[in-house]
C-alpha cells in the first residue's frame, strides 16, 4: 500500500503528542515573549507546523486550479489560517489531523500498486537459440538482427517475430490473437513473438527486431495507456463551488453582523470539509472490502466509481465468454459403415496418450466405455497420431497426414480432425468453443444493470466468433483483432457510452484492459499480465461475478453520495450555530469530530449488499 500524503498525518500526530507533553507535563513552559504575549512551546510548535501544511495544501490547490478542478480543501485552509491567526491553536491542529487523515485515507482508497507491467517484463522472451558457426549459441533476444535463424525448442517461445525455414509444429498464440486452439504452422509461415512452441524444434528466420516484435509492442501499448490515464474527480469536489460559497457567505456574514473576527474563525472550523474528505474513502474502502467478500479484488477508489456508472463492456472472447476448452461440434461419418459413436471411439482411443488440446479435448468428453486399448501408437508432430485399435490402424490428425493424397479433396481449420481406418477415410470431427454456462444471463443482468452496449473483441475468425457473440447475446461483436485494434476499438467509443469496462483474460488483452475506463481480469488461473494490467481482478472462475462488481459498485456510491450530502446538510446546519456565536473554536472542531465519526459510520454502510438481491438481479447469490 502506498500513502503518497500519510507523512503529514505522522508529523501532525507527533507534533500534537508534544504539545501534549509541554503543555500538560511541563506546564506550557514559554520558548520566548514579546512584551505581555508569551510564546509557549506548544503553540509555536503547532503554528510551525500549521504554516507547512498550509503551504503543502496551497501547492496542491493550485495544482488543481491549473488543472480546471476546484475542491473543497481551501476551507480547511482557511480554517487552520483563521484559528492560527486568533491564537486557538488545539482547534487549529484538530482541523489539521482531520485534513491530513482525510487525505491519508483518500490515498488508501484510490491509491493502485504499480505492478502493470511486471508480469509482461518478466515473461518477455529474454534469450534465443541463435545458429552460429554450424553450432548453436544461447544469445539475448534483444541481440537478434533481421535476418539471423534461431532453434525454438518444443515449449519455448518465440523470441522474434520471424518467418519459419525448417520444420513444422503446433503454436499457442492464445495469449497474442485469443485464438483458442494452437494454429499449425509450416516453412514460410510467420510466428509472433510471444507465441509458444508445440512438440517440435523448429528453424526460424527473424524478420524483426526483438523492439518491434509482436510480445514488445504489446508491453508498450500497455505503458502508451497508461500515460494516459482516465480524469478522476473526487466526489466530494462535485459539491466544492457551491459549499466553499455557502460557508464563506455565512463566515463573513457572521464577522459582518459581530463586528469579530473570531466569529468567522468559528464559522470556518464548523466549516472545515474534514467529514466530506472522508466519507467517500471510507465508503470506496467499504465496498473495495465487499467486493473482496465476493472474490472480486479491487485496486482502487476510483475503479468501483467508474464501475457504477458504466454503459459499455466489452469482453474477450477466449476464457472469458468461453470456458476456454474446447467440445465437439460435428461428428461427420463418410457413410453409414461406420456410426458417430464408432467414429468418436476410434479417435479418442489412438489420442488417449496425446496431449495435444484437441486431442485432450477430445478424450475429455468421450465416454470412457468407448475408450478401447491402442497399441503402437506414434505421433507426427503438428500432423496427427496414428495407432492399432483392435485389428484396424486408425490415423487421426490433418487431412495430409490421415489421406496423403487428399482423394477426398478436403481441408479442414485447426481445429477439425480427420480419421482414417486401414488407410481409408473415414470421417472427421469438428470443435469448438464452449461457451460458460452463465454468460448469457450475465449479459442479460448487465444490461438490467444499466449496460448501453456490449462489444466482444477477439482475435478468432469470423465464423467462430459470431457463434459464440450470436450465443451470448452479444450486440456489438468484432474479430480477428489484434492487440492494438482492440484498443482503438475501446477507445472510439462514444462519450455517452462511456465508462467502458473491458474484461479479459490474456496477454494480448493487457494493453485493452489498460486502455478501458476500467479493466476487469478473469484471474482464477492465477496471475498474469491481464491480472496486473486490470483494475479489478475476478478470482474465481466465474463470470457473472462482473454483476457482483457492478452492483456492489452501485451500491457503495450511493451511500458514499447520501453520506457527502448528509455531512454538507449538518455542516451548514452547524455552521448557522456557530453564526451566533454560541460555539467557541475548540467546541467546533470537538462538533466536527463527531460529524467525522457519522460520516464513517454512514460510510461503513458501503460493507452491505444491496437489499434483495433476487428481485433486482443485481448480486449474484454464492
Amino acid at each position: 500500500m502506498t500513502l503518497k500524503r500519510q507523512w503529514k498525518l505522522i508529523v501532525v500526530l507527533l507534533v500534537g503528542l508534544i504539545g501534549l507533553i509541554c503543555q500538560f507535563v511541563f506546564h506550557a513552559p514559554t520558548l520566548f515573549n514579546i512584551g505581555s504575549l508569551d510564546f509557549p512551546i506548544q503553540s509555536i510548535l503547532i503554528d510551525i507546523i500549521g504554516v507547512i501544511m498550509v503551504i503543502a495544501l496551497m501547492s496542491e490547490i493550485f495544482h488543481d486550479w491549473k488543472n480546471g478542478r476546484y475542491g473543497v480543501d481551501i476551507l480547511a485552509v482557511i480554517a487552520v489560517v483563521s484559528t492560527m491567526l486568533i491564537g486557538d491553536e488545539w482547534a487549529s491542529w484538530m482541523i489539521m489531523v482531520m485534513a491530513t487523515g482525510g487525505q491519508t485515507l483518500e490515498d488508501y482508497a484510490t491509491g493502485q500498486a504499480d505492478k502493470e507491467l511486471r508480469s509482461l517484463l518478466n515473461n518477455s522472451p529474454t534469450f534465443a537459440n541463435k545458429m552460429e558457426n554450424g553450432g548453436i549459441v544461447k544469445v539475448q533476444a534483444e541481440d537478434l538482427k533481421i535476418g539471423d535463424h534461431v532453434i525454438v525448442k518444443p515449449s519455448q517461445q518465440v523470441p522474434v517475430d520471424g518467418r519459419i525455414v525448417k520444420g513444422t509444429s503446433r503454436f499457442d498464440q492464445s495469449s497474442l490473437t485469443g485464438e483458442s486452439a494452437p494454429v499449425f504452422k509450416k516453412p514460410g509461415d510467420d510466428l509472433m513473438s510471444g507465441s509458444i512452441n508445440g512438440d517440435a524444434a523448429v528453424e526460424v528466420e527473424a524478420t524483426k527486431e526483438a523492439k518491434d516484435s509482436e510480445y514488445q509492442s504489446i508491453v508498450t501499448l500497455v505503458r502508451s495507456a497508461q500515460s494516459k490515464p482516465a480524469k478522476f474527480v473526487r466526489m466530494a469536489d462535485r459539491y466544492a463551488v457551491p459549499f466553499t460559497i455557502i460557508s464563506l457567505v455565512i463566515g463573513v456574514a457572521a464577522w459582518i453582523f459581530s463586528k469579530d473576527p473570531t466569529r468567522f474563525a468559528e464559522v470556518m472550523v464548523v466549516a472545515s470539509p474534514c467529514p466530506l474528505l472522508i466519507a467517500a474513502p471510507v465508503a470506496l474502502i467499504s465496498g473495495m472490502s465487499s467486493m473482496s467478500n465476493s472474490h472480486i479484488i479491487v485496486k482502487s477508489g476510483p475503479t468501483i466509481e467508474k464501475l457504477a456508472n458504466a454503459k459499455t463492456f466489452a469482453f474477450d472472447k477466449t476464457g472469458t465468454l468461453t470456458k476456454n476448452q474446447l467440445v465437439i461440434d460435428q461428428i461427420v461419418p463418410v457413410s453409414d459403415k461406420i456410426t458417430k459413436e464408432q467414429l468418436q471411439s476410434l479417435a479418442a482411443s489412438v489420442e488417449q496418450q496425446s496431449t495435444h488440446v484437441i486431442a485432450s479435448s477430445l478424450v475429455k468428453v468421450t465416454d470412457k466405455k468407448l475408450i478401447k486399448p491402442a497399441h503402437n501408437i506414434k505421433e507426427t508432430t503438428g500432423q496427427g497420431v496414428e495407432g492399432t485399435v483392435g485389428d484396424h490402424v486408425i490415423k487421426v490428425g490433418r487431412t495430409e497426414f490421415t489421406d496423403p493424397n487428399n482423394k477426398m479433396n478436403i481441408n479442414f481449420g485447426s481445429t477439425t480432425i480427420t480419421i482414417s481406418i486401414d488407410g481409408k477415410y473415414a470421417g472427421y470431427i469438428t470443435f469448438k468453443d464452449q461457451i460458460r454456462p452463465e454468460t448469457p444471463s450475465t449479459l442479460v443482468r448487465l444490461r438490467r444493470q444499466g449496460a448501453k452496449h456490449i462489444m466482444m473483441l477477439t482475435g478468432d475468425h469470423k465464423d467462430a466468433a459470431d457463434k459464440i457473440g450470436k450465443a451470448a447475446g452479444v450486440d456489438d461483436i468484432r474479430y480477428q483483432l489484434l492487440p492494438d485494434e482492440k484498443i482503438k476499438a475501446i477507445r472510439n467509443v462514444k462519450k455517452e457510452n462511456r465508462p467502458v469496462v473491458m474484461t479479459g483474460d490474456g496477454i494480448n488483452d493487457a494493453p485493452s484492459l489498460t486502455a478501458a475506463d476500467v479493466g476487469i481480469a478473469m484471474g482464477a488461473k492465477g496471475a498474469s499480465a491481464a491480472s496486473e494490467s486490470a483494475d479489478a481482478v475476478i478470482m474465481v472462475d466465474d463470470l457473472s461475478k462482473i454483476n457482483d462488481a457492478v452492483a456492489i459498485s452501485k451500491h457503495t456510491m450511493k451511500v458514499a453520495n447520501v453520506d457527502v450530502l448528509t455531512a454538507i446538510t449538518i455542516i451548514i446546519c452547524v455552521e448557522l450555530i456557530a453564526f451566533t456565536g454560541i460555539i467557541p473554536a475548540i467546541w467546533g472542531a470537538i462538533v466536527q469530530e463527531c460529524i467525522d465519526l457519522l460520516s464513517i459510520s454512514l460510510a461503513l454502510l458501503a460493507k452491505t449488499k444491496p437489499k434483495n438481491p433476487k428481485q433486482t438481479g443485481e448480486v449474484a447469490t454464492n
